[in-house]
């Protein structure tokens, strides 16, 4: 499944809900938690639920909940928005994963309205870093999600532009999703006015590992997606150290060379992660 781009949308605002998958995200998440002002909750948790029970609403994209953390909200969120059994939802976005636990008890809460949908794991405070590899270690959990904002106010940073003060966070998360095999989605960029800027932190999210990124605003959306689709000259690259491999392989080389440069085993791996995110995004053809 392919998670580019992660839009959220608050779900108090139907108009908003409705339109979202015209912003041509892979995902696009109805926010019941920081969108939301706690007078809302209950309004917002309505207006979601007519958004997904509606017959007319069937976007091509994956369509996502955030739901409030479990213990302070999580199990209203999912009463009122399934109650009734006859709603969409493909996934279920948890904030503040700290821990395994966490993502067993939303699973739980799920299993009591038959949901069974995979779990997006949003990791964004010290104790959750820490633990990323086991909240990424359950079956449940399809995508971590890092969360710098909220990571740097629990630990106390001050957020720059470089983002040094995240980093290791940002690596934990990506490479504990490696670890578990599970996808892994980088922080918003909070300044949606400034494409440049996102354009650059979503090329050096794509080299630590990431598989997508969460975007805060429709305009967003096609820098992100325009990212981390390969472009012709990457995908010739890689196909053709595929070929290289599948020769090298029938006479019984372990290295191999394309257009002048060694190809060893990472090199393949690469090659490989680039023809299924161009496989994932129908770039096939390009």
């Amino acid at each position: 499944m392919v998670r580019r781009s992660v839009m959220f949308t608050p779900g108090d605002r139907p108009e908003m809900l409705q339109k979202a998958p015209d912003a041509g995200a892979d995902v696009v998440v109805f926010d019941l938690e920081d969108a939301i002002s706690p007078g809302q909750k209950a309004n917002a948790r309505e207006t979601v639920r007519e958004v997904l029970a509606d017959p007319a609403f069937d976007p091509d994209c994956e369509v996502c909940l955030r739901v409030n953390p479990v213990g302070l909200g999580a199990e209203d969120d999912l009463e009122a928005v399934l109650g009734e059994g006859d709603g969409r939802l493909d996934s279920v976005m948890l904030p503040k994963a700290e821990s395994a636990a966490d993502v067993d008890r939303l699973v739980s809460h799920l299993s009591g309205y038959d949901a069974v949908v995979p779990v997006l794991a949003l990791v964004e405070s010290a104790r959750g870093v820490l633990e990323a590899d086991a909240i990424a270690a359950v079956d449940a959990t399809d995508a971590l999600v890092f969360g710098a904002e909220d990571l740097a106010a629990d630990v106390g940073a001050t957020r720059t532009s470089d983002g040094l003060e995240v980093l290791y966070g940002r690596e934990r998360v990506v490479t504990a999703a490696a670890a578990n095999d599970c996808a892994a989605i980088d922080t918003v960029f909070t300044d949606f006015g400034d494409e440049e800027g996102l354009i650059e932190a979503t090329e050096f999210a794509i080299q630590l590992g990431y598989d997508g990124k969460m975007a805060i605003h429709p305009d967003q959306v096609e820098p992100i997606n325009e990212a981390f689709t390969p472009d012709p000259e990457e995908l010739e690259w890689a196909r053709a150290v595929l070929e290289g491999k599948r020769e090298a392989d029938a006479e019984g080389r372990g290295v191999f060379e394309v257009d002048g440069e060694m190809i060893d085993a990472p090199l393949i791996a690469q090659a490989e992660r680039i023809v299924e995110r161009a496989d994932a995004a129908n770039a096939d053809q390009i």
